[in-house]
């Protein structure tokens, strides 16, 4: 057995905003495809060259595209008076997933990355943890700038939806 310890960078953003302007924010980068199509597409793809194209129109402007939506503030409201709001975006890109497990199969763990979206009662706020910060366990330079590269889109995408 193997045991790799990782020291995870956690960014977290707040936003006065209404917690569905932030989430529409965040969605104007992530592409929220009919997954089944997609992968039928994906697996019909006769090489890597027609498999990077049916990505490279499958995601939205921040090359990203949703593989899950959790909304965990259902089971917190369950019970509750209070108004819970938490939402868990599973979100990625199959062609940067496969860069990076190329030179850093451990990256497969980590990858799609998870966008946290939440709102207990005041300000709303986006939280992620960078997948630079938990491939810098691995030696793969190569994967860690991929990740690093990745990390800088959602980013972007994080801070424009909460402006």
């Amino acid at each position: 057995m193997e045991t790799v310890h990782a020291q995870i960078e956690r960014l977290c953003f707040t936003s006065t905003k209404a917690f569905e302007d932030v989430l529409a924010g965040l969605y104007r980068g992530i592409s929220k495809p009919n997954f089944d199509e997609l992968k039928q597409r994906l697996e019909k793809a006769h090489d890597l060259a027609e498999f990077a194209q049916i990505v490279k129109k499958a995601v939205g402007s921040a090359g990203l595209l949703e593989f899950l939506h959790l909304d965990l503030g259902a089971a917190l409201r369950v019970g509750s008076s209070g108004s819970y709001r938490m939402i868990r975006i599973i979100a990625g890109n199959p062609m940067i997933m496969r860069s990076m497990t190329q030179s850093a199969p451990a990256a497969g763990s980590y990858a799609p990355v998870t966008i946290l979206i939440y709102q207990f009662g005041g300000d709303v706020r986006v939280c992620y943890d960078t997948l630079s910060s938990l491939l810098a366990a691995y030696d793969s330079p190569e994967a860690r700038q991929i990740a690093q590269d990745l990390d800088n889109k959602v980013v972007r995408l994080i801070e424009s939806a909460v402006k």
